[in-house]
């Protein structure tokens, strides 16, 4: 697929993919709104067109969860706008559990556009990212020594970035992808604990893992900002993890790549080395 369309091109996901795209030689664009190579804002229709531009395949993510956004309608509309400006190709970035019959899931309707597209598609449903101890939302916890979150025991297998991004890479330029909707996770399931353990034997700082209370949590999040509708989405997605409902070890990156996915601890020992936790 030549000129590729990287939406998101800066995030966790995202810079991954381009950087494999660019070191294959192939003609790619981030877009985004700073820092891209092309100025997108999902929220800003008019930023749309100029983006798509002369792209073929378009790697499409939703980074806004909250209730009072249109998440229903604006990833189906701009599925359209894609295709209808001559892309032929689709990857989306879900998440683990829209196959469910829960019709109001942000990213269900998202889904269902690109499989209804007309165009090669595929849908990729991640676990809980690795990189989040490290880049984002449990970093500050993570280094303030104390990561506390609604989990108890339960556990889950932590699926590392790069992995995603290269089964993303994958579908963004080879046809047998097309069609198919990959379940990505790590080779096996862990706790909180296990993971902070982890991560303080890797860096010698003192890390621990404590459960709260998921309405103290909720309450913690709208006293930081988070809407109250996304803090309750996502404290009922690790309350999930708690009560073993969260997703299973799944096969996604060995059908996509012919490989076992990156082990939790090779991510734990490389974002160390990275320096992600001084």
């Amino acid at each position: 697929m030549k000129n590729i369309l990287v939406l998101g091109g800066t995030g966790k996901t995202g810079r991954r993919i381009a950087r494999r795209l660019s070191a294959e030689g192939r003609p790619v664009r981030t877009a985004s709104r700073t820092g891209g190579d092309v100025h997108f804002d999902l929220d800003d229709p008019a930023t749309w067109a100029p983006a798509l531009d002369g792209a073929a395949a378009v790697y499409l993510v939703e980074p806004n969860r909250q209730s009072g956004v249109d998440r229903q309608a604006r990833i189906p509309r701009l599925v359209a706008d894609a295709v209808a400006a001559g892309v032929r190709r689709l990857v989306l970035l879900s998440a683990h559990g829209v196959g469910r019959a829960d019709d109001g899931h942000p990213l269900k309707a998202a889904e269902q556009a690109v499989r209804d597209s007309g165009v090669d598609w595929t849908i990729l449903q991640p676990d809980w990212f690795a990189q989040n101890f490290s880049e984002s939302f449990w970093l500050p916890g993570v280094l303030a020594g104390s990561l506390a979150l609604p989990t108890g025991d339960g556990r889950t297998p932590f699926v590392d970035a790069e992995d995603i991004a290269e089964v993303a890479a994958a579908a963004l330029t080879e046809d047998r992808h097309s069609g198919q909707t990959y379940q990505l996770t790590g080779p096996r399931a862990i706790g909180f604990g296990e993971a902070t353990d982890l991560i303080a034997a890797a860096t010698g700082r003192t890390v621990r893992h404590l459960d709260v209370d998921p309405d103290v949590f909720v309450d913690r999040m709208v006293a930081e900002g988070v809407p109250a509708g996304v803090a309750r989405l996502l404290t009922g997605l690790l309350v999930d993890i708690r009560d073993g409902r969260g997703p299973g070890v799944a096969d996604g990156v060995e059908r996509a790549l012919g490989r076992q996915p990156r082990s939790f601890e090779d991510y734990v020992v490389e974002a160390a080395a990275a320096g992600r936790w001084r």
